[in-house]
């Protein structure tokens, strides 16, 4: 049957991790238990007048060219978010689907195909579970690496976790999101049981064992009226904006994009050639770190996403254990990974 398969030309799988959007609330850091009353942080406009600090052309160099340049100012407005003077912490919020179907496209128009991908998955799935994978989706929440720039410099962060269920918290558990490294999955001493239980939970919902939604509330203790910082939009057409720079907000209220939540939860690929001086970088077929421009995980080396795949479904090559573990987060990820020409 190897000899015979061929890849999908229409093949695509949904993501499993599905988080919301992310919003932001301010407080104070001894009102956590009652921050249903917090009040939502709002975006407003600043205009700035800065000076020429780019890099200039060689003919631009010119001193009389450049005395010329500073005479007109770099005028700006930006879009900016900020606690009230009256409160000292961050309150960002959002709720997480864990889904089951690991490896069951949701467009393929090859049924051979289909069914070796099942049966191959399903092998990895039988042989290991999805332990690992569900203990380094419970780390990235539980050391808020989903805060972004909004965890650097806190003086404290607090997680919590809560599984609901009709609603309703039905367990919740608390971490001291600084006491977890960012660069490694060896969990602090006082975290280990509820690390685990967390873990257990999203293994038993990738696992299409039980329906797990998941609320997420994380504390950040950074100071009265220090600036926050929400996603930034991206603007295709900079003709068309006045601003230099617009931030993300969801009905008037200051928020982290859902995208950007999932690329922090799925920063679980410590198995690519480099590991040891980088750390992990998030799940991507072929590596990819765009704020360093560079792909870790190179064709030319073998040990991309779709390399691992084929080898592993049309040739039988079963991969080492860290490149399984890494092709399954990729399908967890989601994509459209068809061979179309």
């Amino acid at each position: 049957m190897s000899n015979e398969l061929k890849t999908a030309s229409v093949l695509a799988f949904e993501r499993k991790l599905d988080p919301s959007d992310a919003l932001f609330h301010a407080g104070q850091w001894g009102g956590r238990d009652d921050s249903a009353q917090w009040p939502a942080i709002t975006l407003r406009a600043k205009s700035v007048r800065g000076t020429i600090s780019n890099r200039l052309k060689t003919k631009d160099q010119d001193p009389a060219k450049l005395d010329a340049a500073i005479e007109n100012p770099n005028l700006q407005t930006v879009d900016v978010a900020a606690l009230p003077s009256d409160a000292d912490t961050l309150m960002v919020r959002f709720t997480l689907r864990v889904l089951a179907g690991t490896g069951t496209p949701s467009a393929c128009n090859e049924a051979d195909y289909r069914t070796k991908l099942l049966s191959t998955v399903q092998g990895y799935v039988d042989a290991n579970g999805f332990g690992e994978l569900a203990r380094r989706y419970a780390f990235n929440l539980a050391n808020g690496r989903f805060l972004w720039r909004n965890r650097i410099g806190a003086e404290q962060v607090e997680v919590r976790v809560a599984h609901l269920v009709e609603g309703a918290a039905h367990t919740e558990w608390r971490f001291d999101a600084l006491g977890f490294p960012l660069r490694s999955f060896d969990a602090p001493g006082g975290a280990v049981a509820s690390l685990e239980a967390l873990s257990e939970l999203i293994a038993d919902a990738l696992a299409g064992r039980r329906h797990v939604l998941l609320q997420v509330t994380a504390f950040a203790r950074l100071g009265a009226g220090q600036e926050v910082f929400p996603s930034q939009e991206l603007i295709l057409d900079r003709g068309r904006g006045d601003k230099s720079k617009t931030l993300y907000d969801v009905g008037g209220v200051a928020g982290i994009h859902s995208q950007k939540l999932g690329n922090a939860l799925r920063t679980i690929d410590t198995w690519y050639d480099g590991a040891d001086e980088l750390g992990p970088i998030a799940v991507e077929p072929y590596g990819s770190v765009t704020t360093q421009g560079k792909a870790y995980r190179q064709p030319k080396q073998k040990q991309d996403f779709y390399n691992l795949l084929d080898n592993w479904i049309l040739k039988d090559k079963v991969p080492p254990l860290e490149q399984q573990h890494f092709v399954v987060a990729t399908l967890v990820r989601g994509g459209v990974f068809g061979d179309a020409g």
